[in-house]
């Protein structure tokens, strides 16, 4: 078994916000913006799961602007697909059925005040992966035929398509992961937490999770840890 550890979603660098989080523990997974293919879902036209749509988690001053602009809507968890591209998500064309593949993102306090920080979000328990050119034509169409790539015709060598099985979710509830650190230059960073290394270990020193490449356990007990811990998320 392999789980491999995933930044989504929409931050300050992608998209000028971070996602809302609520009081409650509830949030809104916010995907970033397209910047080329576009595949009529904009921010403006596809609601939350709690109201409005997702136009509405902007700033004002922001939302004419964004009300149009279009969304890279992956991962998705309606039929719980993901795909990527480029080279640091190549790894996961390696995930085989059973893997988790587990998705964080950058959330922050929207109804109340809470500094931005990185939350569990949600996982998939794999079913299959690979390189999109590696599977038939009838496999994309019945296993990735909701997924942003597959839409828009994106079909560069390089995309790796994931589907998740079921047991797969988005949760209820965001978990943070992540506490405040340090780079080797001294700047800050966010890190996995202590208490998370507890059960997800330490990613052989790797703690950074702020902007990374897929963060990867392969080692027990930290396998089985994490299994158990996500299995008793919310």
């Amino acid at each position: 078994m392999k789980i491999a550890l995933l930044r989504v979603g929409i931050d300050t660098g992608c998209g000028g916000i971070h996602g809302p989080l609520f009081q409650d523990g509830r949030f809104e997974y916010v995907p970033i913006p397209s910047e080329s293919a576009k595949d009529g879902r904009t921010y403006g036209n596809v609601r939350g799961r709690y109201g409005g749509s997702l136009v509405e988690y902007f700033s004002e001053h922001k939302q004419a602007r964004m009300k149009d602009s279009h969304i890279h809507f992956d991962p998705e968890f309606e039929t719980f697909t993901y795909g990527d591209p480029t080279r640091p998500k190549a790894g996961l064309r390696h995930l085989q059925k059973g893997d988790f593949l587990v998705f964080y993102a950058g959330l922050q306090g929207f109804d109340f005040a809470r500094a931005p920080a990185l939350y569990l979000i949600g996982y998939f328990i794999v079913k299959t992966a690979g390189l999109a050119k590696d599977f038939s034509r009838d496999a994309i169409r019945r296993l990735f035929r909701r997924n942003y790539h597959i839409i828009t015709k994106d079909r560069r060598p390089g995309l790796v398509l994931v589907k998740g099985a079921k047991g797969s979710r988005l949760l209820e509830k965001a978990l943070c992961i992540s506490e405040e650190g340090a780079d080797r230059n001294g700047k800050p960073l966010k890190v996995l937490s202590r208490k998370m290394r507890r059960t997800f270990g330490d990613f052989a020193g790797k703690v950074g999770i702020q902007r990374s490449p897929p963060r990867w356990i392969r080692e027990e007990p930290w396998l089985t840890k994490t299994v158990t811990f996500l299995e008793r998320l919310v």
